[in-house]
Order: C-alpha cells, then sequence, then structure tokens
C-alpha cells in the first residue's frame, strides 16, 4: 500500500509536525527518524545516513551565514533603509505596487544579480513599517518573493536558471533522451505562465483585503523620523555598494558565493564602512538573521540522505508507473503528485532532478511521451514542492525577512499560500500540458 511507502509516511509526519507549528528543525529530525525506521533502518543507521548527508549543503551553509553577516553589515552603514525608502517613496502609497516591485527585486535576485535569498533580510525589515501602514497582508509579498525566487530560475536560462536547465538538460541527456541547455526554456516557460497567474490570484483576490498588524509606538516614530530625515550616499554607503558589486563579481568569477562574501565584507572592513570594535556585533546579529535557515539546510539535506539511502524513492515511482495502466495523464499525474511529494520533503528542485530524471526518462520515452512533454515533467516534477515546502530556502528566506516582528507564521502564511498559488497551477500544467504537447 502506498501510504505505507516510508518516503510518504516521513513527509506526512514532516506536514503534519509543521501544520501543528512543531519547530521545522525538530520536524526534520523527527520525520527522518520515522522515515528510517519505516524503511526497516536501525536507529542508528537511521542517525548516521542523517549525519553523513549533512555535509552535502556545507556550502550552502556557510553561503548562508556570510550572507546574513553581509546583510547585517549594510544595515549597519545604512544602505538596507535608504533602499527602503526609495522603494517606499516609488510605490507611493499604492500597496499592490508595492508587492510587484518586491516580486521583480526577487526575480532580480535569481538571473541579473544572483545572491538569492540574501537581499531579503537587507530590504524587507526596514520595509515592514510601510507595509502595516498600508494594511497590506504579508501573505501576498511572501507569494510575491517566492515567485521571484522561483520562476524565474525554471523559466529563464541565466543566472541560476542556466545552473537549473543545464542539470535537467544534463540529467535527461545521461538518461538515454539527447537535450540541449537551450530547450529548456522553450517548454519551462509554461511553468512560469502558471506561477504567474497563480500570483495574480494571490495578490487581486485571495491577499487583497486588508490585514492589521500591531504597530509598536516606538518603531512608528522611529519610522517617521527615518521617513522625514534627508538621505545622501556618504563615503561607508558608496563603500557598501562596492562591496556588494565585489560579491557578486568574485562569486561569478571563481563560482563561489562563500568567497563573494567573504571578499566583500574585506572590502568594508578595509576601507571603514564597518569599524573594527562593531566586526563581531555584526556577525552575532548576522548569525542571528540566517544561521538557523542555514542549519535547517543542512539536516533537510541529512534527511534527504536518510529518504535516499531508504530505497523508497523507487518504490514510489514505480508505484506511479504500474498504477498509469498505459494512459498518458494518469501516468503524469502520478508523476507530478510523486514529485510533490519528494520535493516537499527534500525541499530542494536542484537536488531532485537527477533524482527523478534516472526513473523518469526511461518511462518516458517506453509510453511515448516526446522530448518537449519529457523536459516539462521532469522540469516541473522537480520544481513543484519547493515554494510550500517547509524546509526549502524558497520559504525560509521570505519567512525570515517577514517574520522579524513575531507577526508572520513561516506554515500558513508563507508555505500554505506558496503550496496553493504555485504547486497548484504547476500541477494541473505539467500534467494537462504532457498530454497535449
Amino acid at each position: 500500500m502506498i501510504l505505507l511507502n516510508p518516503v510518504v509516511i516521513s513527509v506526512l509526519v514532516l506536514c503534519i509536525l509543521c501544520l501543528l507549528k512543531l519547530d521545522v528543525l525538530l520536524t526534520l529530525l523527527v520525520a527522518a527518524v520515522v522515515g528510517g525506521l519505516a524503511a526497516g533502518m536501525s536507529m542508528s543507521d537511521t542517525m548516521g545516513y542523517l549525519i553523513s548527508g549533512m555535509g552535502g549543503s556545507s556550502e550552502t551553509a556557510l553561503s548562508y551565514i556570510l550572507l546574513g553577516i553581509f546583510a547585517a553589515a549594510m544595515e549597519h552603514t545604512g544602505v538596507a533603509a535608504i533602499f527602503a525608502k526609495k522603494i517606499g517613496s516609488m510605490v507611493k502609497g499604492n500597496k499592490t505596487v508595492l508587492v510587484w516591485v518586491l516580486a521583480g527585486v526577487a526575480c532580480l535576485s535569481q538571473n541579473l544579480i544572483p545572491v538569492h535569498i540574501a537581499f531579503i533580510p537587507i530590504l524587507i525589515p526596514p520595509m515592514l513599517m510601510l507595509m502595516n501602514k498600508l494594511h497590506l497582508d504579508r501573505r501576498a509579498v511572501a507569494c510575491a518573493l517566492q515567485f521571484g525566487l522561483k520562476a524565474p530560475y525554471i523559466t529563464i536560462p541565466a543566472g541560476f536558471g542556466m545552473i537549473y536547465h543545464t542539470i535537467v538538460a544534463n540529467n535527461i541527456t545521461k538518461n538515454g533522451l539527447a537535450v540541449s541547455n537551450m530547450e529548456i526554456w522553450k517548454v519551462t516557460w509554461l511553468i512560469g505562465t502558471a506561477m504567474l497567474i497563480g500570483l495574480c490570484v494571490a495578490v487581486f483576490w485571495a491577499y487583497s483585503k486588508p490585514r492589521e498588524y500591531n504597530m509598536d509606538e516606538d518603531a512608528v516614530r522611529k519610522y517617521e523620523m527615518e521617513q522625514n530625515r534627508e538621505t545622501k550616499l556618504n563615503r561607508d554607503h558608496i563603500v557598501t555598494l562596492v562591496g556588494a558589486v565585489s560579491t557578486l563579481g568574485i562569486q561569478l568569477y571563481f563560482g563561489s558565493l562563500p568567497l563573494g562574501a567573504l571578499f566583500g565584507l574585506a572590502i568594508m572592513i578595509l576601507f571603514g564602512a564597518i569599524k573594527w570594535k562593531d566586526i563581531e556585533k555584526l556577525v552575532m546579529t548576522g548569525m542571528h538573521i540566517m544561521a538557523y535557515i542555514a542549519f535547517i539546510m543542512l539536516v533537510a539535506e541529512g534527511f534527504g540522505n536518510v529518504l535516499s539511502k531508504s530505497g523508497a524513492i523507487d518504490q514510489l515511482v514505480q508505484f506511479a508507473v504500474n498504477v498509469s495502466g498505459g494512459s498518458k495523464l494518469i501516468a503524469s499525474t502520478a508523476m507530478v503528485l510523486t514529485g510533490l511529494v519528494i520535493v516537499t520533503g527534500l525541499g530542494t528542485s536542484f537536488g531532485t532532478v537527477p533524482v527523478l530524471s534516472v526513473l523518469y526518462v526511461p518511462i518516458c520515452m517506453g509510453m511515448g511521451y516526446s522530448v518537449p512533454a519529457t523536459i516539462l515533467l521532469i522540469a516541473a516534477s522537480a520544481a513543484i514542492g519547493d515554494a510550500g515546502s517547509p524546509v526549502s530556502d524558497t520559504a525560509l528566506g521570505p519567512t525570515a525577512g517577514l517574520s522579524v516582528d513575531g507577526q508572520h507564521d513561516h506554515i500558513w502564511d508563507t508555505c500554505v499560500p506558496g503550496f496553493i498559488y504555485f504547486n497548484i497551477p504547476i500541477a494541473l500544467t505539467a500534467i494537462i500540458g504532457s498530454v497535449m504537447i
């Protein structure tokens, strides 16, 4: 019975405990243990696979911590407040415009300036008071940020998009169906369009009504003083911006985000934007911003290793093949839903592509799917659970920025909206599209 599959059991435990508001980190540990035991592993083997698997995300975790410190440094120099004020004046009190501007900034973080979620703890916290004054439902902002963090890399072959498209093309080719990188976007634009429709529904309908948030009087006074104060770029601001540009340049040249962040911090320290006596405070602040997310990513990688070692993923995909009975519609539905379960548990689109390709490509070839249909199924199945997964950085990033005052819930205000307005449109697009093209 499919419900007894260890992957299904562990992901159900993960989702249920998260919905019951158990801490995500503890939820991951419990789900990993349950999944391992359900697969017949011993407790010691389960913990061994969990711990050994954590090393796979060590570079990502280090990147997030260093970027958190960099974000704290940018806030310390006042650059973040200037950006927030500029955006506030640009939207002219229109909350819908603000949501779309933030979605645009998030899109740029994937392709033009590939810093991923690092901009969120820099830009979003200074804007929370503006959102409160506009009575803007933060769930709309969470959807906008998730859209910007996800749709561009699925759709556009640049920045993180080039990485994702290369992974998809290489893995499909490796498993017997020759595909080039530039064939991917010609299909995945369908997924991006589905996400855009979902975002429009979320912004213009689901979360368009005013929502009240508590506003601390001291915070309101501080915000109004900042708005009334004339702000000009000074030497520290310019050094900070140079550090940011250098971070991007070093990252692109050496292919190392941690090295880029470290180099940017070094410039800010050497040229005096950050005083020596403030370094320890900024490090602790940066750790507070991003270390929790970094450690969740480490444990999520270990959780994925447990599921991989269990052999249950192969069983899940084989079940999807068996229930299709030769029907492409049923097969597509089963493959997309299988991807949803796996990615919701693992929290990574990039890391799921190799897992699914080795199984899905032979299935698609055997059932007579076209090349575009195969690309659509694999790209969508690997990306579908990312927005709604409690352990995905696509969800953790927006929550990190929107919850600094304790008024935004990770599960109900970020994950559930992302699941409804992105995963459902992606699923429908992949299922119907793979049958028709």
